[in-house]
């Protein structure tokens, strides 16, 4: 599929943002890989809106759209035509392709969405070893404590005592 779409998987990656806790793609990248213009792409969505619920699709508040400007994922808000962005979530990508209805739309939606699930998979690993190194902090913490307990007692016996010890061995009658 990717040689037919001649897209490397780094640069869809790079249009991949996490809003509102989901990863989503601006309208106006999505329109670039898909090969339309963003302002049909946006017709299209609104003839279309009953298809696109809440957790498909969303449009970008002002600070949103104001902190990816600030993140350079927009060049600027002029860019945006005057208008706040959408973003599509992995299932607006295959629902945008269904209503654009082109050929490529529908490759590049396919293979949008084998990227998303490929980031999906590779974050379910990441846990697995994030878990693993949170089990291994919670010993190294455990074992540190233990090792300054160690380091401590060193220490008392390295200080010498204050008080003069009594001599110990064989005492001689008649002699101090």
């Amino acid at each position: 599929m990717a040689n037919n779409l001649s897209v490397p998987d780094e640069v869809i990656i790079s249009k991949i943002y996490l809003i509102r806790g989901m990863k989503v793609i601006i309208d106006r990248d999505l329109a670039e890989l898909y090969g339309v213009e963003t302002r049909r792409l946006r017709e299209q969505v609104k003839r279309n809106s009953d298809r696109f619920p809440l957790n498909f699709m969303f449009q970008l508040s002002e600070d949103e759209t104001n902190s990816m400007v600030s993140q350079n994922a927009i060049p600027s808000k002029q860019h945006l035509g005057g208008y706040m962005p959408y973003v599509f979530t992995e299932h607006g990508v295959l629902m945008l392709a269904n209503v654009l209805k082109s050929e490529k739309a529908m490759q590049m939606s396919i293979y949008i969405i084998e990227i998303f699930v490929r980031l999906r998979e590779m974050l379910l690993t990441h846990k697995d070893i994030l878990l693993k190194l949170e089990e291994l902090e919670n010993q190294v913490m455990q074992n540190s404590g233990d090792i300054m307990r160690i380091f401590s007692a060193l220490k008392q016996l390295l200080i010498p005592p204050d008080e003069p010890r009594t001599p110990i061995g064989f005492k001689v009658k008649g002699k101090n």
